[in-house]
């Protein structure tokens, strides 16, 4: 079975898609005013668990699989054998278990920030960032500090939101952080690196800078130290700076304001 990625087969007309934004936003700006809880919505662990476990036995199958009879993966395992230390510590089938899982996270970071195209297309982030001269939940103009965060990841767009604004919002709905970091290992690994004055903005532009991408002005002093913070959340995490990038569009992170 080949993988397609869902496509709208009714896709907005341009013109309708500023309405439709209108009334999205105007939606959740009332639902935040009498429910800020509501904009963090996540189905519980049940309702997933049994996909997921089928999930994980398909990539050990998988991983089985492609350490025993794919001939590329039985080159590059041969072309990046292990140190005479490691001995058989980790048998062939792990290390291409461990691959494995390595692109099954960056595929997904990919493909999850590809669904905010579905309703509003190509250009949706720039629509959304248009969308955000106030944050829905406090009603404030947005600043620097600004986020792109999805109310349910259900396909539905993320809103704009500032940073007093996310914390509202999650107080309501119980959680304690940017990300759920117990959800999302990413955000683990981030969260234990990242010192306090570090953000998710300073994040992405030390990655855009690292791709040799534009990323707004900035010190040279301060260009350097979001460079240090990228190249630590790239060591840590074995996303590359690309990769970075699609997790924290997936996420909502660092997004509004971007230079």
């Amino acid at each position: 079975m080949t993988y397609v990625r869902p496509t709208n087969t009714a896709p907005l007309a341009p013109e309708a898609k500023e309405a439709w934004l209108q009334q999205y936003g105007d939606f959740y700006r009332e639902l935040a005013a009498r429910d800020p809880g509501a904009l963090n919505r996540k189905p519980p662990e049940e309702a997933l668990a049994g996909a997921l476990d089928r999930i994980g036995a398909l990539i050990v199958a998988e991983a089985r699989t492609l350490a025993d009879a794919n001939p590329a993966m039985r080159r590059f395992l041969d072309d990046t054998a292990l140190p005479d230390t490691m001995g058989g510590a980790l048998p062939d089938e792990f290390r291409t278990f461990c691959l494995l899982l390595n692109g099954v996270k960056q595929w997904l970071a990919h493909e999850q920030a590809a669904t905010d195209k579905y309703l509003l297309g190509s250009r949706a982030r720039a629509r959304l960032r248009r969308m955000g001269a106030t944050c829905v939940v406090t009603g404030a103009p947005l600043t620097g500090d600004a986020e792109l965060h999805h109310p349910v990841r259900d396909g539905r767009p993320p809103l704009p939101i500032s940073r007093e604004g996310l914390r509202i919002v999650e107080q309501g709905a119980g959680d304690a952080g940017e990300v759920d970091a117990e959800a999302d290992g990413i955000a683990a690994i981030i969260a234990e690196l990242k010192k306090p004055k570090e953000s998710w903005r300073m994040l992405r532009r030390g990655c855009l800078l690292i791709q040799g991408l534009p990323a707004g002005e900035g010190t040279p002093a301060g260009n350097a130290s979001a460079k240090a913070l990228a190249r630590r959340a790239i060591s840590a995490t074995e996303l590359s700076a690309e990769g970075l990038v699609e997790w924290l569009d997936a996420n909502g992170l660092g997004v509004m304001g971007e230079g």
